[in-house]
């Protein structure tokens, strides 16, 4: 076990970090796409919120 320290080729520690870099990458994608999401969704419920109150105030519900 002590004998093959770096027994590692540079090609496979390559592969190895540019998939770690890709993994990386996606989550950052995936996480940018869900707060669009979350942020369009609040901003429409937040509206929806505005006009319905509106609507009450002034008698039309």
């Amino acid at each position: 076990m002590f004998g093959q320290r770096g027994d590692i080729d540079v090609e496979t520690l390559l592969k190895i970090v540019l998939v770690l870099l890709l993994v990386v990458l996606i989550l950052e994608v995936v996480g940018a796409f869900v707060n669009a999401i979350v942020g369009v969704g609040s901003g429409i419920i937040t509206l929806i919120l505005v006009i319905l109150i509106i609507l009450y105030l002034l008698g039309e519900i």
